[in-house]
């Protein structure tokens, strides 16, 4: 049940017919991973925590630089050198007490992806490489998982969801990450943020389209981006939407579906 304090605190989603009490409740009961409290997933646990997710799981093994706070707005300069995840509890507990952190000191591994992922309701992914985005999108694939990935360039952004654990209209699987990236990018292929840089403000812009997209999820509410990918051009402020579709030669879903195990060796 909501509390009197949290009737007033969401009154503005209770009055909603697309979210009202029942929703408020769904957001309540709900547990979120989020991968990365760094540009995206600063704005991820800000308006995720403000919404008042029940459980937010915070994913991360970095401390707070000074290089980080041109985005990184969950931390301030008087948390240099703290641990991202500790920082990140500590603005969560000031903007919403009611919601419950747990911090992951680590990094995302094959070794500990399936058992963090399996612990949540729905993944946000915030990561910067590639690396991490397949094995988040295997591991959340295998637990069944919803995931909300996203990923910034210097002034470009895009966002989509992921279940191709479910089928769509049509019967056949949801497309996978692997569907839309089939081949990993080869290692110093793309520059790294740190040496092409990012507009501070766009990870603000596609980190809350990212919260959107899992309140959507959580709640049932509008139409999600599974299929499709969502593509925002922070210099024309423009934003185009494509459909990706599953392809027979993913290794999740395709002919020869294989194994986590088998994942993990090849990666």
């Amino acid at each position: 049940m909501l509390s009197p304090a949290e009737l007033e605190r969401y009154a503005r989603h209770i009055v909603m017919r697309e979210i009202g009490g029942a929703g408020q409740q769904k957001l309540k009961k709900a547990r979120v991973l989020v991968i990365g409290a760094g540009g995206l997933g600063a704005p991820v646990l800000q308006y995720l925590a403000a919404a008042g997710i029940g459980t937010l799981g915070i994913v991360d093994d970095d401390t707070v630089s000074l290089s980080n706070l041109q985005r990184q707005v969950i931390h301030d300069t008087d948390q240099l050198g703290e641990p991202k995840v500790a920082s990140a509890a500590e603005a969560i507990a000031r903007l919403n007490p009611n919601v419950k952190v747990e911090p992951h000191p680590t990094r995302l591994a094959g070794h500990n992806a399936m058992a963090l992922v399996s612990g949540y309701d729905l993944v946000v992914d915030g990561s910067d490489n590639f690396d991490t985005r397949y094995l988040v999108s295997d591991a959340c694939f295998f637990a069944k998982k919803p995931l909300v990935t996203a990923a910034v360039g210097q002034f470009d952004g895009s966002i989509t969801t992921l279940k191709p654990f479910e089928t769509g209209p049509e019967g056949e699987p949801n497309p996978s990450y692997r569907c839309l990236f089939p081949k990993k990018p080869r290692d110093g292929l793309l520059p790294t943020c740190e040496e092409a840089g990012v507009l501070g403000a766009l990870t603000g812009i596609v980190g809350a389209m990212q919260a959107m997209e899992a309140i959507k999820e959580l709640t049932g509410t509008g139409e999600g981006l599974t299929g499709r990918l969502m593509m925002f051009d922070a210099r024309t402020f423009r934003m185009e939407t494509i459909r990706y579709r599953h392809s027979p030669k993913n290794p999740l879903t395709g002919d020869n579906p294989k194994s986590w195990t088998e994942l993990l060796e090849e990666a």
